[in-house]
């Protein structure tokens, strides 16, 4: 089983303590998205996980507790996103420089062949034309040269709500770069080009246009064949149905909550609504088995510490 930490939120930056606090309990709660009252119970115990994914802007409050997962026996690898894009953007997210100095620490501290760079969602406007992203990425992949293995980008989806909220930013113009086929393989040749110079294997997250030609390979975010080779172990993965077509991850049990985090991102698709997101969060409480609210009128069964999920249903 592997635990996806979380595609939905960012555990890391804003529920650490939880987390961690589930890991020591052995089990979690979760509440499927689509219907509130499915419950699922999954298991943290090290011999039930084969491996954790996170997914962060900002880990430095799980860097205290990284010795205690290691020592506990998990195996886990980071997705971890740099951008520098403005503040009209990333309202929250650290400081382009902080996060250099996190993301190096944590390499420091676990391998920089398990702390995997993102830079994404590329998007295109007035504020982020074609040279800015080559600058950007440019800077980034120089100052990230040997703390990191590989480089994942991806292009932002338009959905209704994401577009809602990108409009609310003054004088902001944006555009759709996989409309622009040319465009968009010339950027991916010119990344390419730059990640290769630091030393980078470059990889796209679930785009449907073939960027291989231009040096980018398809890639996966949850990855059997990158957890088998990082851990030693043997796993088969079967493709995850639960995600978009162009999505090549493996099956994993995700644990976050969508509408749940606290950086602002004006493109994020998980959170959409800021005031809900702020609203959630004050539900959250770190001793609950649920992300978000408590177990209060929970089946008893579901909150027994050893017992196992296989037998609740």
């Amino acid at each position: 089983m592997i635990i996806s930490a979380s595609r939905r939120t960012d555990i890391p930056a804003f529920y650490s303590e939880w987390f961690m606090n589930r890991i020591r309990a052995g089990f979690l709660l979760t509440r499927n998205p689509f219907n509130y009252n499915q419950i699922s119970r999954a298991s943290l115990l090290p011999e039930d996980v084969d491996a954790i994914v996170f997914w962060t802007r900002n880990p430095t409050k799980l860097l205290p507790y990284i010795d205690e997962l290691m020592h506990r026996g998990y195996r886990f690898y980071f997705q971890f996103t740099i951008t520098g894009y403005p503040r009209s953007l990333d309202t929250k997210t650290l400081n382009p420089h902080k996060a250099l100095n996190v993301f190096k620490q944590l390499a420091g501290k676990i391998g920089q062949d398990k702390v995997i760079w993102r830079y994404d969602p590329i998007l295109f406007s007035n504020l982020l034309p074609f040279k800015e992203h080559i600058r950007l990425f440019s800077k980034l992949a120089r100052e990230l040269e040997g703390h990191t293995e590989r480089v994942v980008i991806s292009f932002t989806d338009f959905y209704l709500k994401t577009e809602k909220n990108l409009k609310t930013i003054d004088s902001f113009i944006y555009s759709d770069i996989i409309q622009n086929q040319e465009l968009c393989l010339l950027l991916a040749e010119k990344l390419a080009a730059i990640a290769y110079q630091h030393g980078l294997s470059i990889f796209s997250c679930a785009e449907d246009i073939d960027l291989a030609q231009k040096g980018v390979q398809h890639g996966k975010c949850i990855d059997e064949s990158l957890i088998n080779k990082l851990f030693g172990l043997q796993l088969v993965g079967s493709k995850d149905t639960g995600q978009r077509e162009a999505c090549g991850c493996v099956k994993s049990i995700d644990i976050g909550v969508y509408n749940t985090c606290l950086h602002g991102c004006k493109y994020c698709y998980a959170t959409f609504n800021n005031a809900q997101a702020n609203k959630n969060f004050k539900k959250h409480d770190p001793q609950s088995p649920f992300l978000i609210g408590s177990s209060d009128n929970v089946d008893p069964r579901l909150l027994e510490p050893m017992i196992f999920q296989q037998n609740l249903f």
